[in-house]
Parts: C-alpha cells; structure tokens; sequence
C-alpha cells in the first residue's frame, strides 16, 4: 500500500513538474516574442533605469502580462536591509510604484 502511495505521489510530482516547464517555456516564448515586437524593453535598458532611481542590489525579477500589459517586476534590497518590489511599465520603462515588503 505505501510503495503504492509513493509512486503515485512521484507519479503527481512528475506530472506537475512537467506542466510547469511546458508554462515555463511558453512564457519565455511569448516575453521573446513580445521583446522582438518592440512590446516589451529589454533587460538591458530597463536595469540601468532601474539602478538610476532604486539604490540596492536586484535579487529577483520576474515578467508577466496584466490586462494586456506587460510588467517587469524586481525584488530589490536596499543598502538599508529593506526589501522593496518595484513594478516597471515593460513598454516603456516607467516605474509604476514601489512596495516595501
């Protein structure tokens, strides 16, 4: 009964696992997609923005479309030890705000 349960549960994971990658690779995709468009900047104009107005170390980035917008977000810790996310208009590089965590 247990080996059962395991290998189901592996079986689950695997799945699952498997799904996350195929999102993955069709995120990726469409953000290389939305970059050769000219929809979305670069990372290499959008971090040297970035560093201009939020002083700090980027530990974290991620991309996403919301209601047809693309959005760079950036987890950044600052010289003072505060962790901040900043939201980045993805077209045209304009910080839309800034969140202390």
């Amino acid at each position: 009964m247990r080996v059962t349960a395991v290998a189901m549960l592996i079986s689950t994971a695997a799945s699952a696992a498997t799904v996350a990658r195929e999102d993955d690779r069709e995120r990726r995709d469409a953000v290389r997609r939305a970059v050769e468009a000219g929809d979305v900047l670069p990372l290499s104009q959008i971090l040297p923005r970035l560093r201009g107005r939020v002083a700090g170390d980027v530990t974290g980035i991620d991309v996403e479309r919301q209601r047809g917008r693309w959005r760079y977000e950036f987890r950044v810790i600052g010289r003072d030890g505060r962790v901040r996310e900043v939201y980045v208009d993805a077209r045209s590089g304009e910080i839309e705000r800034i969140e202390e965590k």
